[in-house]
């Protein structure tokens, strides 16, 4: 709401909630009082063109399904969907609606992360030879929301998918991935069904290595040591590290120089309220670059191929934390007859 009410570029006009009390704790929040608890109520309004989703994991593909088929255009927060055998269905609806679909992968769009992409695409470290990119965080207060306890909550799709997004960014082409993962005993105590500390090695199809891992609900390092998300690149000329919270990027460039950039300037963009648990600078950000699209009628990514394909990744990963084997996200997909041109 934040976001889209700060935006020259975006008109609110209405939200949803199923939980009234919030609907009004919101209304009188942001001085906006256009809600309902009818999501049939967004889907028939005539005025709304796009609708952005941001219910439970499990929820995004009838959502998704449903703001296709009334012709709107559709955001969805990350992880797009958590069952692939809705993939072929939504690929079909919004190819046939000619809607855009956004995949809500905010972190690309914070400060560090814009900025490592621009040196990346100029070609400052030359080419790429590896990635590594971490999510850790202390995130013991989300169990209190009781859906965070149903079994088909897993913190690898609702918190490792921003690092992962960071791998398939720069390196699509994933063959394989192996992994393990735990329960830790916070997570257990607190009646967590899924782990929540995990490590993961990937390889694409050219051999190249990449490396992802994630711990939720402990204790992370001070600041000033270690920042809770991080994107790291090594190339054959440069190396660089966007921190995400910490809006700070170093880069050791082709010509050898070293440089660490902050944006201190952009807090209250991004921070606009208490702490740094909810950073809508990265939203507004996103929303007017998908706004963007649609009026230049072009792709904005990650789109719904980019989206699935993450979700087909993410279920490999998923898998071989259970079968203790390198998995193939490939085989996923034709697990779903989804082909595999569908996703380039």
């Amino acid at each position: 709401m934040s976001a889209a009410l700060n935006s020259e570029k975006i008109e609110l006009v209405q939200v949803c909630d199923l939980n009234e009390i919030m609907c009004r704790q919101r209304a009188k929040e942001f001085d906006f009082h256009n809600y309902t608890t009818n999501y049939y109520e967004l889907l028939e309004n005539p005025n709304i063109d796009a609708i952005a989703i941001y219910t439970p994991d499990h929820l995004h593909a009838e959502h998704i399904k449903l703001a296709l088929q009334h012709g709107k255009h559709v955001v969805c927060t990350k992880p797009f969907i958590d069952d692939l055998s809705d993939a072929n269905d939504l690929l079909a609806l919004s190819k046939k609606m000619n809607r855009h679909v956004f995949v809500g992968q905010s972190s690309r769009f914070f400060e560090p992360m814009k900025k490592q992409r621009q040196d990346f695409e100029e070609g400052l470290i030359g080419e790429l030879i590896t990635v590594e990119s971490y999510y850790h965080a202390d995130h013991r207060w989300f169990l209190n929301k009781p859906w965070s306890l149903n079994e088909k909550f897993k913190w690898l799709y609702g918190g490792l998918s921003h690092p992962v997004d960071f791998i398939r960014w720069y390196l699509p082409n994933i063959d394989e991935v192996f992994g393990y993962g735990m329960l830790s005993q916070n997570g257990s105590i607190n009646g967590l069904k899924n782990q929540d500390t995990m490590h993961f090695v990937f390889k694409t199809d050219d051999d190249k290595v990449a490396r992802v891992s994630g711990a939720y609900t402990g204790p992370v390092q001070p600041a000033t040591r270690d920042s809770e998300m991080s994107c790291i690149l090594r190339g054959t000329e440069g190396a660089s590290q966007a921190d995400y919270m910490d809006l700070r990027y170093a880069v050791t460039d082709k010509t050898g120089e070293e440089r660490i950039l902050t944006w201190e300037h952009k807090l209250k963009h991004y921070f606009r309220f208490e702490g740094k648990s909810h950073h809508a600078g990265e939203y507004q950000n996103y929303l007017e670059y998908f706004a963007e699209s649609i009026f230049s009628d072009k792709p904005a990514f990650p789109d719904i191929k980019e989206g699935i394909g993450t979700i087909a990744l993410l279920q490999a990963m998923d898998e071989t934390l259970s079968s203790g084997k390198p998995v193939r996200p490939n085989d996923i997909l034709a697990s779903y007859n989804i082909k595999l041109s569908d996703l380039k």
